[in-house]
């Protein structure tokens, strides 16, 4: 096979996104990791000063966020963080968790293995 025929065989390395920049302006999901064969989900979140995102359980997956902007506290059972810009956090599978935005709202990256999709499936026996 030729070097070019090997190179499309598969997906190359890009720049896929800026997550300094992304729909800043927006609150929710300002990025996402797109490209249909991928192993991750990525996403930039963006919260308004005060709000949150209520108490739940995180999926079966290791989560790592990244905090590029304002501020913010991570709620868990027994804890509360706080989250500042640069820090790497670790949501270990199926960890409670509650985000609240600071003053100046929170921005932060998310990283974690691809959620399987909903599938249907025939029931035997």
């Amino acid at each position: 096979m030729d070097a070019d025929a090997a190179d499309a065989a598969h997906e190359m390395p890009r720049i896929v996104g800026d997550a300094l920049t992304a729909s800043a302006a927006e609150a929710g999901s300002a990025w996402r990791f797109e490209p249909a064969e991928r192993g991750l989900d990525a996403n930039v979140i963006v919260l308004p000063a005060g709000d949150e995102i209520r108490t739940h359980t995180g999926p079966e997956l290791d989560v790592v966020i990244v905090v590029l902007a304002g501020s913010g506290t991570l709620e868990t059972e027994t804890d509360a963080i706080a989250l500042e810009p640069g820090g790497i956090v670790w949501l270990p599978p199926r960890s409670q968790r509650r985000f609240i935005a600071g003053e100046k709202g929170l921005r932060y990256f998310s990283v974690h293995q691809r959620k399987p999709g909903l599938s249907i499936r025939s029931r035997v026996g």
